[in-house]
C-alpha cells in the first residue's frame, strides 16, 4: 500500500496498483475529476471516472486510490492514475488554512503560525526533503572516506565556544549549558576514530534577530586527525560538497525540478587571505576598513561578488582569520601569530563553513588558554586529549539551515528551518 514515486515510475503501465495518500487538490470536471495525492516524494496525478462519487472526497483526506497506471508524458512525473476505487480512511475536521494550494508568496507570520499546515505546500516540503537530501550526501561522503559518526552530548558544564551565548539550564542541582557546538568531544575522538563526523542540533543564545541566524540550528560537523595542513579540511569539504551534488542530482531529479534549481558544479575553489580579502574589497569598492578582526556580512557579500566576477565562482575560502576572533583551539600561523590556521567558506555572499587547523601540543594549548584569560583547570577532561597524546588535526561546522538558504537563494533562513527556533519563537 506505502508507494512512492519513485516505484510507481519503475512499475509496468497498466499496473494494477494501490496508492496511500493525502488529498492534496482535486477539480470535479462533472463526469470525472483530476485528483492530485500527496504521496512520501511528491503529488502523484489521478483521473477518476466515477462522477458524483469524487464528492466524498475533501482536501486533506487520507485515502487509498486503486486503479490501473497509464504512461503519460504530459503528466508530472510521466505516469497518472485511473482510479477505480477510493476508500477514504479520515477526514479533517475542519478545512485547514489556504496555504497547501497557494502559489503566491505568503507571508512570514503565517507560514510559521501554520507551519504543520503549511509544510504541506510541495514547494515547502521540497525544501526539507532537499536538506534531507543533503545530509545523506554528507553522510554516504564521510562514510566512504573513513569518517565514524559520531553522538556527542548536547548537555554539559561549559562550551568549546565560551561567550555569554550560551543556554542555562539546572542540572540536578548542577550549572549546566546547552552545546553550542561537538567541538570538544570530536577532537577527543581523534586518537581514537582518526575521522569523526556529526550531524546534529547546536545552540545559540544570541539575541539578534535577523535573517541569517537561528537559535537552534542543525551543523554539520567533522574532524580529521594526521593532517598536513588546514587546507587538507577544505580539500575534504570541496570534495564532500562536489559528492553531494552529484548525489543528489543522480537521485533526486524530481526534487529539483519541483524546486526549479540547478545545483553548482564545483571544480576547484580559490582561496584569499583574511587580510587580503578586506584589502581587496575596500580598494574595488572604495570602502573603509571597520572592523580589522572580522568580516562583516556586507563584506562577505563584497568578496563573494568580487569572485563570482573574476573566476565565475560562488564559493570562496578565506583563510588565516585573526587569532583576536578565533577560539582557544585554533592553531596559531607559525609565520605569523596574529593569525591562524583558520578558515570559512563563503557561498553566495554568505559565510556556511568555519574551521581550521587545531593546536594538539599540550603546552601550547596550556599555555594559548592563559594568554586568552582562561583557566586551564576549568578544561582538565579536554586538555586529556593533549596530555596523553594526539595528532595534527583540525575540522570544521557547515550550518545547513545557512547551507540550504543559499542553494534556494531565500531571503530568510527560517524558511529553511523546519520548526525555527528564534528569540521570540517556541512553538510549534
Amino acid at each position: 500500500m506505502f508507494v512512492t514515486i519513485k516505484d510507481l515510475q519503475k512499475s509496468e503501465e497498466k499496473a494494477e496498483i494501490t496508492v496511500a495518500g493525502m488529498v492534496h487538490d482535486f477539480k470535479d470536471m462533472g463526469k470525472f475529476a483530476f485528483v492530485s495525492l500527496r504521496v512520501a516524494d511528491g503529488v502523484v496525478q489521478c483521473v477518476y471516472n466515477y462522477g458524483a462519487d469524487v464528492k466524498k472526497l475533501k482536501l486533506e483526506s487520507a485515502v487509498t486510490a486503486s486503479g490501473e497506471k497509464i504512461d503519460d508524458r504530459r503528466a508530472p512525473n510521466g505516469f497518472e492514475i485511473h482510479i477505480k476505487n477510493v476508500n477514504v480512511l479520515s477526514v479533517p475536521h475542519e478545512d485547514a488554512p489556504d496555504l497547501i494550494k497557494n502559489k503566491s508568496k505568503t507571508s512570514m507570520d503565517a507560514d510559521l503560525k501554520y507551519r504543520v499546515v503549511s509544510l504541506r505546500n510541495n514547494r515547502r516540503r521540497a525544501v526539507f526533503a532537499l536538506q534531507s537530501a543533503l545530509v545523506a550526501g554528507f553522510r554516504a561522503f564521510l562514510s566512504q572516506n573513513a569518517f565514524t559518526e559520531i553522538f556527542s552530548p548536547k548537555i554539559g558544564a561549559g562550551s568549546a565556544e565560551g561567550g555569554a551565548n550560551m543556554f542555562k539550564l539546572e542540572y540536578f542541582g548542577q550549572k549546566a549549558f546547552l552545546a553550542q557546538s561537538p567541538q570538544f568531544y570530536k577532537q577527543m575522538l581523534i586518537p581514537v576514530y582518526m575521522r569523526v563526523f556529526e550531524i546534529a542540533p547546536v545552540f545559540r543564545a544570541e539575541k539578534h534577530d535577523t535573517p541569517r541566524h537561528l537559535n537552534e540550528y542543525i551543523s554539520v560537523d567533522f574532524e580529521m586527525g594526521f593532517i598536513d595542513s588546514f587546507k587538507d579540511i577544505c580539500e575534504t569539504e570541496r570534495n564532500m560538497l562536489k559528492f553531494t551534488f552529484d548525489y543528489i542530482r543522480e537521485n533526486y531529479p524530481n526534487l529539483l525540478s519541483t524546486l526549479k534549481i540547478e545545483l553548482p558544479d564545483i571544480k576547484e575553489i580559490p582561496y584569499v587571505t583574511f587580510r587580503e580579502a578586506k584589502e581587496a574589497v575596500a580598494a574595488k569598492y572604495n570602502r573603509k576598513i571597520k572592523d580589522p578582526y572580522d568580516l562583516e556580512p556586507e563584506e562577505e557579500r563584497l568578496i563573494s561578488q568580487m569572485y563570482k566576477e573574476e573566476f565565475d565562482t560562488d564559493f570562496v575560502f578565506v583563510t588565516h582569520y585573526p587569532d583576536k576572533k578565533r577560539p582557544f583551539y585554533a592553531k596559531n600561523d607559525p609565520n605569523d601569530e596574529k593569525y591562524t590556521l583558520s578558515f570559512d567558506l563563503l557561498y553566495k555572499g554568505m559565510e556556511i563553513t568555519t574551521g581550521g587547523q587545531r593546536v594538539h601540543n599540550y603546552e601550547e594549548q596550556y599555555a594559548k588558554m592563559e594568554r586568552k584569560g582562561l583557566a586551564p583547570a576549568d578544561f582538565e577532561s579536554y586538555l586529556m586529549l593533549h596530555k596523553y597524546g594526539c595528532p595534527p588535526h583540525g575540522g570544521l561546522g557547515l550550518g545547513l539551515e545557512r547551507f540550504c538558504m543559499k542553494i534556494l537563494d531565500e531571503a530568510n533562513i527560517r524558511t529553511t528551518s523546519l520548526f525555527p527556533r528564534d528569540t521570540a519563537r517556541l512553538t510549534p
